[in-house]
């Protein structure tokens, strides 16, 4: 099929109705018998992909298509029944597919070390096997449809396409490996930039491995001001080019430039959505290069619980901490430290939640313990009392004035990247 690219006329976004048809033109002319749906998790919420994945389960059950469900989790948490319910409306929660990235996967190949030295500049040299959930190589299914959000990512630069596939439905080795390429090439390097040295690992995946399979593609690109989802594009292909036009939208509507560094920024984690400081780290992540030297991020998290999405994660995280990229590389390094060599994508996330140094990171939880806190390298601060200082039911989205101090305030950092224009035009 040729790609459908639709393009909301205003600031309020496509509406249900101009989805569904752009949904349905993507269905025409296929004779369909069984089809797997691989829609993000809740922590991609905003996505609007939840809308998409419930218009194609309706339309292809109506005509009596067999439909799986499996979102692709990578290495978090099973989506629970309440998330289900609220992201997917009415479709079944027993039509839930639930993938295991480490023992529900097949070896497709590998992406050759040669090639990677290459696109990273010789830093990374060793071959990284791509692996995928069984179930995308399962012939009896006519179609798979890959929903998912395009917008700025720290491990890719813009996220989905094949990394819904490769990491979302994929196996230990591509999430591990890929995730560590990225935080030693340098995430400030690839945010918010499309053809970065991980994504050129994912369409080598595509090309040589995935090329034979049916697989549509729908993406989109959406925020979420005061929570309502505006999806201001809608992109379905099944070649690479319906990425390439939705990166370019996604630079224009989730890329905010600050005219000079950030000396106090605050970030509020809705809790039903983070409960993790491996999803939490957004905060870190997305704002790191609009932090100006000696500055504050504050990081209102009154959902967040534990450290890692598992245990073995969060007692990696508990163990080495956040401690800057040269710290993490050197204890990756040492052989005695095998439990972290083998589990690199925990690795990459210790850089990528740390600010090295350049600025201070205060988390202000409810359920952790301010020694746990302070244990993995952050500054700890109880959420109630930091809450009634900077209360986000007041705030405005961007610069505020609080008892005489500038600050900015983002309700949300998974909708978005923020740059300081100074530190990009000198850079």
């Amino acid at each position: 099929m040729e790609d459908i690219n639709v393009i909301a006329k205003t600031g309020e976004g496509l509406s249900p109705e101009e989805l569904k048809k752009a949904v349905e033109r993507s269905l025409e002319g296929r004779q369909l018998h069984k089809v797997l749906i691989l829609p993000p998790d809740f922590t991609r919420f905003h996505s609007n992909a939840g809308f998409l994945t419930h218009v194609y389960y309706h339309l292809l059950t109506q005509n009596g298509v067999q439909v799986d469900i499996m979102p692709a989790l990578g290495t978090h948490v099973p989506v629970t029944r309440s998330q289900w319910e609220a992201m997917f409306g009415d479709i079944p929660y027993e039509k839930m597919l639930v993938h295991n990235w480490r023992t529900d996967v097949v070896r497709l190949g590998e992406v050759p070390g040669d090639y990677i030295a290459s696109i990273t500049d010789g830093l990374w040299t060793d071959p990284v096997d791509a692996e995928i959930n069984r179930r995308v190589m399962d012939e009896s299914y006519d179609l798979i449809i890959s929903p998912g959000q395009v917008v700025p990512h720290e491990v890719i630069g813009m996220s989905n396409h094949a990394k819904n596939l490769f990491v979302g439905v994929g196996g230990s080795d591509m999430i591990n490996k890929s995730h560590m390429i990225g935080a030693v090439y340098g995430m400030e390097r690839m945010m918010g930039r499309d053809n970065t040295p991980v994504r050129k690992i994912f369409d080598y995946g595509m090309e040589h491995f995935l090329s034979h399979r049916p697989i549509l593609f729908a993406l989109t690109v959406t925020t979420a001001p005061g929570g309502k989802i505006h999806t201001h594009g809608l992109f379905l292909g099944e070649s690479r080019t319906c990425l390439t036009s939705a990166v370019k939208l996604a630079q224009q509507k989730n890329i905010d430039f600050v005219e000079h560094g950030l000396k106090k920024c605050v970030v509020y984690l809705d809790p039903t959505e983070f409960k993790s400081t491996w999803l939490g780290n957004k905060s870190v992540y997305r704002t790191r290069m609009a932090m100006a030297d000696g500055g504050e991020l504050i990081v209102l998290a009154p959902g967040v619980e534990r450290f890692g999405e598992d245990g073995q994660v969060d007692g990696l995280i508990r163990k080495y901490g956040y401690r800057g990229r040269l710290n993490t590389l050197e204890a990756f390094r040492r052989p005695e430290n095998q439990d972290l060599r083998d589990n690199m994508g925990a690795a990459a996330h210790l850089i990528h939640g740390s600010s090295d140094g350049r600025f201070t990171i205060t988390y202000a939880v409810r359920d952790i313990s301010k020694e746990e806190i302070e244990g993995v390298g952050f500054r700890a601060a109880d959420y109630d009392r930091t809450r009634a200082v900077y209360d986000p039911d007041k705030l405005r989205y961007g610069y505020n004035t609080v008892d005489g101090e500038e600050i900015y305030f983002i309700p949300n950092p998974a909708l978005g990247l923020w740059i300081d224009r100074e530190r990009f035009e000198q850079s």
